[in-house]
């Protein structure tokens, strides 16, 4: 098949997901559709081989548990505990932040924003503190902390099926420190310059303690699910079908719980299932063949030629260009197509110069995953805080949050991506 018209059909989808991303799903679906019905994408290959069904069922599994965890009420107790024992409002809106993206390393950044908020909120009014970077603040925090771990967001899961990382592999790959801890590390400058950008505000006011733990299940479930991965992760490599399997296993149990032993109707099951992030879902499911059909075209081959011919064997000058271009890129576009077109990208690459591929893949993950935090349209999560704000009488600008965000993502990114190099890249 023509590489040309393959690319075309593929670039043109991406450039208008990057302009209509409310229709993403079906754009991508559209641009899957068109490469199936001219062979470039062959129906059943497509099914089989192009699609990772096991990242499929690992997204679903998460998805419904991490809604049962935030209807239990358990990160909002967290999170009231956490304010009122803090010495000052700047050490609490920084630990809050902190604890929001511990919590969106399992679960979906929109979610944990929306839960972790009303307290934020309630302490931006005692202390009479700017309620627009303290959402900023809360966003950006989420969204670090994304592909810390295999059943953080989509990125990592498609890390994991690209790369075949087990979910222990997250956390140490080859005898060394993986990507949860140098997310972790950079969690830990952000929750630092949280601190800073709030530093002025040193009184402290209690938040009440409104919200009651409705049940311990739902952690007990997710608890049990990441202990099952990590087992799992001893007898299968990668994202195999089993690690799948346990994520909609106790996805299924936590259903089971909801409607038997909560006695909640049927509807409300459903309507979880129903608000569930979908759209994404079935946007994966088309990028998945797109990149099958660039694959088997030729075009990452030719994409790969020339990253070679401009760095030649120089993987820092690689590294560092993967870094910045992700964050360009995902500070303004979905970081989900171009991740998920870097991945192979990146194994043809190292393949080509004979080198380990996990510096350039933890490069390409540091550089998107914080990269969406310079602008609100870099992740959802971040429109989602500005939109709290707004409703709560703090009507926060694009140049507001660029003035927070943007040195935010410059501070994480350049350290994290530095001790990335030193530890995976000499």
């Amino acid at each position: 098949m023509n590489i040309v018209l393959v690319a075309g059909i593929t670039v043109l989808a991406y450039a208008l997901i990057s302009v209509f991303s409310n229709k993403k799903a079906w754009i991508s679906l559209g641009a899957a559709a068109l490469l199936i019905i001219i062979g470039a994408a062959p129906f059943v290959e497509a099914l089989r081989d192009y699609i990772n069904w096991n990242v499929l069922a690992i997204y679903v599994g998460s998805l419904i548990l991490a809604e049962l965890f935030i209807y239990s009420r358990v990160p909002a107790v967290i999170a009231e505990w956490i304010a009122n024992k803090s010495p000052s409002a700047a050490i609490a809106i920084a630990l809050i932040a902190l604890f929001a993206g511990l919590v969106s390393a399992f679960v979906e950044n929109v979610a944990t924003v929306l839960v972790v908020a009303p307290i934020a909120i309630e302490i931006s009014r005692k202390v009479k503190v700017p309620l627009g970077p303290v959402m900023v603040l809360l966003a950006v925090n989420a969204n670090l902390q994304g592909t810390a771990t295999l059943v953080g967001d989509p990125p990592s899961m498609l890390f994991a099926g690209a790369a075949g990382f087990s979910f222990n592999d997250f956390f140490f790959y080859n005898g060394k420190p993986s990507i949860f801890f140098f997310v972790e590390f950079g969690a830990i400058i952000g929750a630092a310059y949280s601190f800073f950008v709030l530093r002025k505000h040193t009184h402290k006011e209690p938040v009440p303690r409104d919200s009651r733990v409705i049940s311990w299940v739902p952690l007990l479930l997710l608890t049990a699910m990441v202990a099952g991965l990590a087992v799992n992760s001893i007898y299968e490599t990668g994202v195999g079908a089993r690690a799948g399997m346990i994520c909609l296993l106790a996805a299924l149990l936590g259903q089971v719980w909801f409607v038997l032993f909560r006695k909640e109707k049927l509807s409300e099951a459903m309507r979880i299932m129903r608000q569930l992030d979908w759209e994404t879902l079935f946007f994966l499911v088309g990028i998945f063949i797109m990149l099958g059909a660039l694959n088997r075209s030729g075009a990452i081959g030719v994409l790969a030629n020339g990253m070679q011919s401009a760095f030649g064997s120089n993987v820092l000058a690689i590294y560092v260009f993967l870094v910045v271009v992700s964050v360009l890129v995902s500070g303004f576009v979905d970081n989900v197509p171009y991740i998920a077109l870097m991945l192979p990208l990146i194994a043809d690459v190292s393949s080509r110069l004979g080198v380990e591929p996990t510096v350039l893949y933890f490069g390409l993950l540091i550089g998107a995953c914080l990269g969406g935090n310079v602008t609100p349209f870099g992740a959802s999560a971040n429109i989602v805080a500005m939109g709290l704000a707004k409703k709560n009488g703090d009507n926060m600008d694009f140049s507001g949050f660029v003035r927070i965000g943007a040195p935010f993502t410059f501070v994480t990114t350049a350290l994290t991506a530095t001790a990335v190099w030193l530890v995976w890249g000499t």
